[in-house]
């Protein structure tokens, strides 16, 4: 049982460890540490610009920051209980053991003196003590005594409480006194002479004496309470003026309440959460003794109303903690900074809020360099030990001895940034442990660069023992950051061991482009057929490099080579890629047929050699060139089409020279081909060939059958029924009279229904134009004749006239009309014909 607690603790412990603490702690030396060696400190209190020390042999000390001695009093020859200090502090209380009690001016020397016939166990001076003209303090025994000064310059004494035992603690802020003896804690109101409240002990089980309340005031109005294992947060709040009147104006409301683990030595306000400095004691089950001490906590807590959560938790190693007691400790804090003074009697501790600093260092002792590197971007004007390269760089270190070289070069190019010094040292260490292929891919290839030397450096390893990375490299850095003279040289003499290694071909085709040797790269990708090759040519305009390496081009990739070529005719003419091409005759083809399909006339000195290129190579391409060719010669093109008997080329040229009763031969002889001597009589339109295709088929069942399928739209049928033979067998005959039947009963219905729409629109139309022509014309001066161009109405209102008005609105003179038939002479004129009609008037 007791080795599982042991593991569990370990355990317990190592988890503890991983979370950051809060507060970091030193102990208050140089005086403090000679003093303490001699004497043990008793009580403190702190000021900002000072600290206060009284120790058991009755000494007080004044002492810096640091804890080093700047004054010291000899106050008695017993223990100091209590010292206090005004705000500005000016002025310092001190009581002691045998009774003495000492108010005086730090640079006046003047003040109270008194000694009393018991030990006074504490004394606070008022906040504004140095300011007030009546100089109050308080002193406590088994009296609470409030001193001030009259108008006299006397001192006037006002007992505040009695009757409840010794006062153990006492804390003023502003007009309010708070003290605790061995039943509870008052508040007491100095402006209104009142006591407000009496907030009573809760566990009576432990002696007042052993475990002291502590006191603490978080603002004007907000008191925090610390007893053996109670705390309580109170506040003091103004009462309803409604209220009784017998009442104080103010009272006291508990806004948190709750019990600790361990036993309240002191305690303090951080934020709006409480430190709390805690005696523990430890069950131990090997010893005679159920209890020892244990190492004092300082906790951080966030305080809700019946309970709390815990924030941090601090064991502190503290000189003596085996010996000491609960009432032993106290702690003390800092209005001006978050500063704690953890005081013992042979020790004293300084706990204080950890900045940036030292969360990055907290950081980089638990290895979490990069939440380091966070930290420090966020506050670098904030922090004062530590900076983002020094972190950056231990961060790389680490890296290295964990052996993760690529996350170590992978944050070389945020660390070291523009630092041209540091990237080569780290270039030479990655180099000294091996590992330049790590770091290679991160090197600074921008603005900011290296020395050449070193670029060349890590290709020469690389070329070493890995090819494909050397290419990679070469394509991925610019050309300009190293000797590319000497790369080349290099790789040239790795050829000469492996002559046709692709890799290293093609990284030396790239190295050539770099150096803006284009036709050494050009010779290189046409030799190993790389992809490349036409970017290299379009990209750097290599037209007049590639005029005779046209060959190699088209055998590598037809489609590309074809487009490109036709894309630049201005740079290679037509005529030299033909030339080129003439002893490759099938890409010659393809060149040409690409060439025809974008443009009918450019390449039309080659239609006649194309004839022969589309019959040996791309004959279902033959046809369609002969049709769109307006540039090919017939005769050669039906003499090349006989040679190879190719009947429907020879029949489409010989239609096309109007030998067309020669076509349809040879359609229905050699092809047999009812459908296609139908559709070409079709096509031609000619009565003769229709007869010829009759009498050829008259004799040829299967072609009167297609015939009298086919040939109700264009021939008579009674022609072709008339003369076949009576007793020839016909496939089909019934249904082919039917469709006869039914063409022409389609024919007669089209006809009638088109009869009926013409009829309907020559009426319609003719409505129209009789309304149109039933319409008035107005004729008033400023008509004018259409033949002598004078106007209609003549001048004198009396003088009879004659006019003519045709329907196409043109007007005459009935003088001016040349004839008797009185047609409108413009219309006539422009060969629209006679006007429909006219009217005189």
């Amino acid at each position: 049982m007791q080795e599982k607690r042991k593991i569990m603790e370990k355990l317990s412990r190592e988890e503890e460890s991983e979370e950051e603490p809060k507060l970091k702690y030193e102990r208050l030396g140089n005086g403090v540490t000679e003093i303490l060696q001699k004497d043990a400190a008793s009580c403190m209190i702190v000021h900002d610009k000072f600290l206060a020390l009284g120790t058991h042999h009755g000494k007080v000390y004044l002492l810096d920051i640091q804890g080093d001695v700047t004054q010291h009093f000899d106050i008695s020859s017993v223990k100091v209980n209590q010292i206090s200090l005004d705000e500005s502090g000016e002025y310092i209380g001190i009581c002691s053991e045998d009774g003495k009690v000492q108010v005086v001016g730090l640079y006046t020397r003047e003040g109270f003196h008194e000694s009393f016939d018991c030990p006074i166990k504490i004394v606070a001076l008022h906040p504004q003590f140095s300011r007030s003209s009546s100089k109050q303090f308080v002193t406590g025994a088994n009296k609470l005594l409030l001193y001030e000064r009259n108008w006299l310059n006397r001192w006037k004494m006002t007992v505040i409480h009695e009757g409840e035992g010794t006062v153990t603690n006492v804390k003023w802020r502003g007009s309010l006194i708070a003290w605790s003896n061995g039943v509870g804690v008052k508040i007491y109101d100095v402006n209104s002479k009142q006591r407000i409240t009496n907030i009573a002990r809760d566990n009576t089980d432990f002696r007042p004496d052993m475990y002291l309340c502590s006191l603490c005031w978080k603002d004007n109005i907000t008191l925090i309470i610390g007893w053996a294992t109670s705390v309580k947060v109170c506040m003091v709040k103004e009462r309803d003026p409604t209220d009784l009147r017998d009442l104080p104006s103010r009272y006291v409301e508990i806004v948190s309440a709750f019990e600790s683990e361990f036993y309240i030595s002191g305690l303090a306000p951080l934020g709006e959460r409480l430190v709390l400095l805690m005696y523990v004691k430890e069950s131990l089950e090997q010893t005679q003794d159920n209890e020892q001490c244990a190492r004092p906590r300082l906790d951080i807590i966030h305080h809700l109303p019946d309970s709390y959560e815990e924030i941090s938790s601090d064991a502190l190693s503290v000189r003596g903690f085996c010996e000491n007691e609960c009432r032993d400790y106290s702690l003390e804090h800092s209005n001006g900074e978050s500063l704690f003074y953890i005081i013992s009697p042979r020790d004293i501790v300084v706990a204080k809020e950890r900045d940036q600093d030292d969360h990055i260092e907290w950081l980089l002792e638990k290895k979490k360099y990069e939440e380091a590197m966070m930290a420090a971007e966020i506050s670098q004007k904030n922090i004062k030990r530590h900076n983002i390269l020094d972190i950056g760089r231990a961060y790389i270190n680490y890296l290295v001895d964990k052996g993760d070289y690529h996350g170590a070069a992978r944050k070389c190019q945020k660390i070291l940034g523009k630092n041209m010094d540091l990237w080569e040292n780290e270039v030479y260490r990655f180099k000294k442990i091996g590992q330049l292929k790590a770091i290679s891919r991160y090197l600074p290839r921008g603005d900011l660069r290296l020395r050449p030397a070193i670029y060349e450096m890590i290709l020469y390893e690389f070329l070493e023992s890995d090819y494909e990375g050397f290419a990679s490299l070469i394509r991925e850095w610019p050309g300009d950051i190293y000797n590319n003279m000497a790369v080349v040289r290099s790789v040239l003499d790795h050829l000469d061991g492996a002559p046709n290694n692709r890799t290293l071909l093609t990284t030396l085709a790239e190295l050539y482009t770099y150096d803006q040797r284009y036709d050494k790269a050009l010779e290189i990708y046409l030799k190993l057929r790389h992809k490349d090759v036409f970017q290299l040519i379009h990209k750097h305009n290599l037209f007049s490099s590639i005029k005779d390496k046209i060959v190699l081009l088209m055998e590598f990739d037809r489609e590309q080579a074809v487009n490109m070529l036709l894309d630049n005719e201005d740079k290679i003419s037509i005529d030299k890629v033909v030339e080129e091409l003439k002893d490759q005759p099938e890409l010659q083809h393809v060149y040409l047929h690409n060439l025809f399909k974008r443009d009918h006339h450019k390449g039309q000195r080659f239609h006649e050699q194309q004839i022969s290129l589309y019959a040996e190579y791309d004959r279902p391409s033959l046809l369609p060139f002969l049709r769109d060719s307006t540039h090919c010669p017939l005769e050669k093109a039906l003499e090349i089409c006989q040679q190879r008997n190719f009947v429907e080329e020879t029949v489409f040229l010989l239609s096309r020279m109007g030998n067309c009763r020669r076509a349809l031969q040879m359609i229905t002889e050699e092809l047999q081909d009812v459908d296609k001597a139908i559709e070409f009589a079709k096509e031609q339109d000619d009565a003769e060939l229709w007869e010829d295709l009759i009498s050829y088929s008259i004799d040829k069942p299967p072609f009167i059958t297609g015939l009298l399928n086919n040939i109700g739209t264009h021939v008579d049928p009674i022609l072709l029924i008339h003369r076949i033979k009576e007793g020839m067998e016909i496939p089909n005959l019934r249904d082919s009279l039917v469709k006869i039947l039914q063409d022409y009963n389609l024919q007669i219905l089209l006809r009638e229904g088109c009869k009926k729409i013409i009829v309907t629109d020559c009426l319609a139309l003719l409505k129209k134009m009789h309304k149109t022509q039933m319409r008035g014309v107005c004729v008033d001066e400023e008509n004018i004749c259409g033949s002598c161009h004078s106007p209609i109405l003549p001048a004198d209102a009396a003088k009879t006239f004659s006019a003519v008005v045709f329907h196409c609105r043109h007007i005459f003179h009935k003088d001016c009309l040349p004839s008797p038939g009185m047609f409108c002479n413009i219309c006539s004129a422009k060969n629209r014909g006679p006007a429909s009609g006219m009217s005189e008037v």
